[in-house]
């Protein structure tokens, strides 16, 4: 019996990116067309590899720097939540180069939300699977400061559970704008500590 399930739900990719370093104190994003993920991810994104230094996400369970599995190479968000940020911070449009996504994707209800160990498979089986929800961080504050600086500096309140997710490659592939990701989710209750 299939541990994961898939829904009925699908999501639509309407924008891809690249980070390719973080020299500037500012997120830098590329736009691309198309994004050949392989299992470190995006090779040249800012997140890619197999394994990553810990950082600030993680110091309960390990000593800042420590080598450990990357299980944020990937940064999906949703156009609807996005819309929501933009409107809460008074822009017309939050860009997502503004955030740094990797993708952006619609269709997706409560996409900030999704279980860990969900997964996004694309047409041509990469697959995607949600390790947490992303937590808002002052970086995207500092690189819409010059174009919306009153906006910047109500970012990261508003991003508030609405940031999206991170994710990592299970399944190498091509994504490209306007692939259809479908949802599969795991096949387990919600834990509850008192039963």
């Amino acid at each position: 019996m299939p541990a994961l399930k898939p829904t009925a739900y699908e999501a639509r990719v309407v924008w891809l990116g690249v980070v390719p370093h973080r020299d500037a104190p500012q997120i830098v994003t590329t736009p691309l067309k198309t994004m050949r993920l392989g299992f470190g991810g995006y090779e040249g994104d800012v997140h890619s590899g197999v394994t990553r230094p810990s950082c600030s996400r993680v110091l309960a369970q390990h000593p800042k720097g420590t080598e450990i599995a990357n299980v944020r190479q990937i940064s999906i968000v949703s156009a609807e939540e996005m819309a929501r940020i933009a409107e809460k911070i008074g822009v017309e449009r939050l860009l997502p180069e503004w955030i740094g996504a990797s993708i952006v994707i619609e269709g997706l209800p409560d996409l900030s939300h999704l279980s860990p160990s969900a997964r996004l498979q694309g047409p041509d089986g990469v697959t995607l699977v949600v390790d947490m929800q992303n937590r808002p961080c002052k970086l995207p504050a500092i690189t819409m400061k010059p174009e919306a600086p009153e906006a910047a500096a109500k970012f990261k309140a508003a991003a508030e559970g609405l940031r999206g997710v991170t994710a990592w490659v299970e399944r190498p592939g091509e994504l490209e704008i306007g692939a259809s990701l479908r949802l599969h989710l795991p096949d387990q209750r919600a834990w509850q500590p008192d039963e």
